[in-house]
């Protein structure tokens, strides 16, 4: 699996993958934090014990870490379709699933690791989604030999987090940091398996906060990452950032290198977006995500002299839709965004970093320039669907599977007016033991239209009522190459 290029010089990094066919190498990553337990020791600045030789000694961080960061092995079955003149039909495909003649050849499985936190002492682990996201088979080796199976309890490709969770008791974990009361040039080590060399510490500085390098891929990402010069390469994905007092205040995710290796600059989430996410997944089987609904864009010194804006800091709203949160609270466009809960914003990634921390329903303090004046406005935020509900997604969780509506390119190749793509298929999930595969473009399920998500929560909902408990799903779709396929699956099998 080649490595995947973001830019001339910006790759995802942490990721490292072994075809064992061809032996190409692929990295990547992002950060986790547990959020649902511990508090960090302390918000006092911290200055490490010197050595002998004068310098910073983290021998007390790394020794307290190193044992709660584990090595993630992931198995994925690659598989080569040979079909013969059935794969065409529908009707065939209906009865049997797609293939079901049997002309599907087993491939060499692609074998590929990454790096994951322990948060709790039951075996809950936090790493990155797109290392378990097509996962067969998941294996975690912790740092004293011992080799688990791990179950994803859930993902979030929003930020590129997966939850994990293994069967084990009085495991070592690491103590919460606040990512917020990192400084510039504070020192900070990075623990992981980068090329599979297991518990592997190096340290650097603090060298950026709020970067947006434009790495998740997902139609609404968070990206407000810290920048560090502590050296990540591939296999330290989903390993962990922590501070001096080793204290975890982010997760490795990604490298700035022309080479595919580690050349200066690495980029990590920090845990205050990675404790809401997987609190949310624990509690709610979901990510709750809140939003604004406005259409955001920063602002520099060209923009500002076109828009006769006075001020570079802040966020200039570009758009506001209709219905959201952010137009019943008065937001305008043309408003330049300051500030949230009093915390300042200067940008995009820090105005996305502050929100994101909320739940739908939560009420936030907007502060924003309008006409050379502040104004101050509480505004409530909302869900995907434009209301204020927590959804608990039980029956979306239960299908195992990470969905998007589809994007506008994938819409007019396919000539569709939407529906619902699946980004993310998790291992023995209804959906992947009824057949249906990562990239699948779900249509109609009991023959009525999908065009977002909650259509697809509206129709299990339905199925969940007492008159129509378990009845069977008959799901419709296609797949990008255009092929068309059809399912059924029996809720009451899992």
């Amino acid at each position: 699996m080649k490595m995947r290029m973001l830019s001339a010089t910006l790759l995802v990094a942490g990721f490292f993958t072994v075809n064992a066919q061809n032996g190409t190498s692929k990295h990547r990553e992002v950060v986790a934090n547990g959020g649902f337990i511990q508090t960090p020791i302390s918000n006092v600045a911290y200055t490490p014990t010197r050595g002998v030789s004068g310098l910073p000694d983290f021998t007390v961080a790394a020794e307290n870490s190193v044992n709660a960061v584990v090595h993630v092995k992931v198995e994925t079955k690659q598989r080569m379709i040979n079909g013969g003149d059935m794969d065409n039909d529908p009707f065939f495909n209906f009865f049997f699933g797609p293939n079901g003649s049997g002309s599907q050849r087993q491939l060499e499985p692609q074998k590929a690791s990454g790096s994951g936190v322990i948060i709790s002492t039951d075996g809950y682990i936090v790493t990155n989604n797109h290392v378990v996201s097509e996962a067969d088979n998941i294996q975690v080796v912790l740092n004293d030999k011992r080799t688990f199976t791990a179950t994803v309890i859930g993902t979030d490709p929003n930020t590129d987090i997966a939850l994990l969770k293994i069967e084990a008791k009085d495991l070592p974990t690491l103590v919460f940091g606040n990512s917020d009361d990192l400084k510039l040039g504070e020192w900070v080590l990075a623990i992981g398996n980068p090329f599979n060399l297991t518990s592997t510490v190096t340290a650097g500085i603090v060298s950026a906060k709020a970067r947006n390098i434009n790495i998740i891929s997902s139609k609404t990402p968070i990206e407000s990452f810290i920048q560090t010069d502590a050296a990540i390469n591939p296999g330290n994905s989903g390993g962990a950032l922590v501070n001096t007092r080793g204290e975890l205040i982010g997760i490795n995710t990604a490298i700035a290198s022309q080479t595919g290796s580690y050349s200066g600059y690495g980029f990590a989430v920090p845990v205050s977006i990675v404790s809401k996410v997987v609190a949310d997944i624990k509690q709610y089987g979901a990510v709750q995500r809140a939003l604004m609904g406005v259409q955001i864009r920063d602002i520099d010194d060209d923009f500002a002299k076109e828009k006769k804006i006075k001020v570079l800091d802040g966020v200039y709203v570009a758009e506001v839709n209709d219905l959201s949160a952010a137009k019943e609270a008065g937001i305008k466009e043309g408003d330049i965004i300051t500030k949230i809960n009093g915390v300042t914003v200067k940008s995009s990634a820090e105005l996305q970093e502050q929100v994101g921390r909320h739940r739908p329903g939560d009420k936030v303090e907007v502060t924003f320039i309008r006409e050379g004046k502040d104004k101050t406005v509480s505004v409530t935020l909302k869900n995907q669907q434009g209301d204020t509900k927590v959804v608990k997604n039980k029956g979306i969780e239960a299908l195992g599977a990470s969905l998007e509506e589809v994007n506008d390119d994938l819409k007019q190749k396919l000539r569709i007016s939407g529906g619902v793509q699946i980004v993310g298929l998790q291992r023995n999930s209804l959906l992947a033991a009824a057949g249906l595969q990562k990239g699948f473009v779900i249509l109609k399920i009991n023959n009525k239209n999908i065009r977002k998500v909650g259509d697809i929560e509206s129709v299990i909902n339905a199925n969940n009522s007492a008159d129509e408990q378990d009845k069977a799903l008959f799901i419709t779709g296609i797949y990008p190459n255009g092929k068309v396929a059809y399912y059924a699956i029996d809720p009451s099998s899992k």
